[in-house]
């Protein structure tokens, strides 16, 4: 049974049949081929009902309604000023600031496209300006985007929470330090080809000339408030003063505040499109929630993760080996499934494995999130390429030969964070101790 479901999953998902359908008709497979099964078409429903009933998952419209409104304050590029101020002088110090403020907008938005939209549709005009290759500057932004669903607080780490069970705030802490690993990669890579490939120093230093000339201090106070974000959101989560759900409603009401009446980037009539736009991303979010969190109840009745156990049961005694073979499914995984319906899926599938060769559910899941945030710079799926290319115009195709070595770089932070455990648990075990 468990064959004929993916089975059908595969065509499904080659006839480009939208993936919330898709989970539904496999879903009722087990009862149109038993209808003794307990799993009936109610049975389904109401799991799919029950799938949303989760506090935890309050948060996620709440980090996507504050992301738009960020951008739409204009808070990247203030972002971006700061980073530009500091290293923008630097073999590769734009592109690296460009990654930099994806780092930090990702800790805002929580989101990797959303990270991509806002700060692609301000840095890649100015790395243009300053004679970059403008697939090269789309790609950085496309593949460092990537770090919205690592660094906290991240949507895809709720998701996780929920099917899996453990602490939200522990997986928060646990994406700090492979975030910024994978941001450093990215950096490495974008000074190795600023070095071949060289920069305009004329324009580079005009821009960074112009910000300098302001000061530091005057630039610091224009970005202060941007800055200070995350700190009110993570560290209200990490101090035990709110829960992630609360923490979401703070970020909503600072952004608001900090838009309206600090920077007066925001006004009041763009606030219904805000909240009309976050209902447009999170509708059809939910709906692939709900069915795949059903889907992952009928995998547990039908016994999967014994079934998938059994199958590579003799690579138990191999950890590195076993490890290195769950990474390769799931670069597989992320680049034909979306990264929830991936989680809520295949989280109860792997995760026993994964802890019967003694790897902790947390530094699991940082491995997981980190293989499929891969998969958004990844054809056919790869949102964030798409999201680049609306901005740009570069072909997706293009774009993903482009941000092949970026990628790549992301492939050895990821060996490095699911070899090296401490990488993801060494916070959480500071925090505790």
């Amino acid at each position: 049974m468990l064959g004929a479901i993916f089975i059908l999953m595969a065509v499904l998902l080659i006839l480009m049949v939208p993936i919330g359908v898709v989970l539904l008709c496999v879903s009722l497979v087990p009862s149109v081929m038993d209808p003794t099964f307990i799993a009936s078409i109610q049975y389904v429903l109401r799991n799919m009902v029950g799938g949303l009933n989760s506090t935890p998952l309050i948060a996620i419209p709440l980090f996507i309604l504050g992301g738009i409104i960020m951008a739409k304050g204009g808070i990247a590029q203030k972002l971006f000023n700061v980073f530009a101020y500091l290293i923008g002088d630097r073999t590769g110090g734009m592109p690296c600031a460009s990654i930099v403020t994806c780092l930090f907008y990702g800790a805002i938005s929580g989101s990797g496209p959303a990270t991509t939209a806002a700060v692609g549709t301000m840095t890649i005009p100015v790395l243009d300006d300053m004679g970059y290759d403008h697939a090269f500057s789309s790609a950085t932004v496309a593949v460092a985007g990537g770090l919205g669903v690592i660094i906290p607080p991240s949507i895809p780490f709720i998701v996780y929470s929920m099917a899996s069970g453990v602490s939200v705030g522990d997986m928060f802490l646990a994406g700090i330090l492979p975030g910024c690993l994978i941001a450093a990669c990215l950096m490495i890579y974008a000074v190795y080809y600023c070095r071949k490939h060289g920069e305009d120093r004329q324009k580079i230093e005009a821009t960074v000339g112009a910000l300098r000339r302001k000061g530091f201090w005057a630039i610091l106070k224009d970005s202060f408030w941007a800055i200070l974000s995350p700190v009110f959101i993570l560290g209200g989560i990490y101090s035990g003063v709110v829960t992630p759900t609360e923490a979401a409603l703070i970020g909503v009401i600072y952004s608001t505040l900090i838009g309206l009446f600090v920077y007066r980037t925001l006004k009041p009539r763009d606030l219904i499109p805000a909240c009309v736009e976050t209902v447009k991303t999170t509708a059809p979010m939910l709906i692939v929630l709900a069915t795949a969190a059903s889907f992952s109840r009928i995998l547990s009745l039908l016994q999967a993760s014994q079934v998938v156990s059994g199958l590579l049961g003799g690579l138990l005694s191999h950890k590195l080996l076993l490890l290195l073979l769950m990474n390769l499914i799931l670069l597989v995984l992320g680049m034909i499934i979306d990264t929830s319906p991936n989680i809520l899926i295949f989280t109860p599938v792997m995760l026993p494995l994964a802890q019967a060769v003694g790897v902790d559910p947390v530094h699991f899941g940082i491995i997981m999130i980190v293989n499929l945030a891969i998969g958004f710079v990844t054809p056919p799926v790869g949102v964030n390429l798409y999201v680049a290319q609306s901005i740009s115009g570069v072909p997706v195709l293009k774009l993903a030969k482009k941000a092949l070595p970026y990628i790549l770089m992301f492939f050895l932070a990821l060996l490095l964070i699911t070899y090296i455990p401490p990488i993801s648990t060494v916070l959480i075990h500071l925090g505790k101790s």
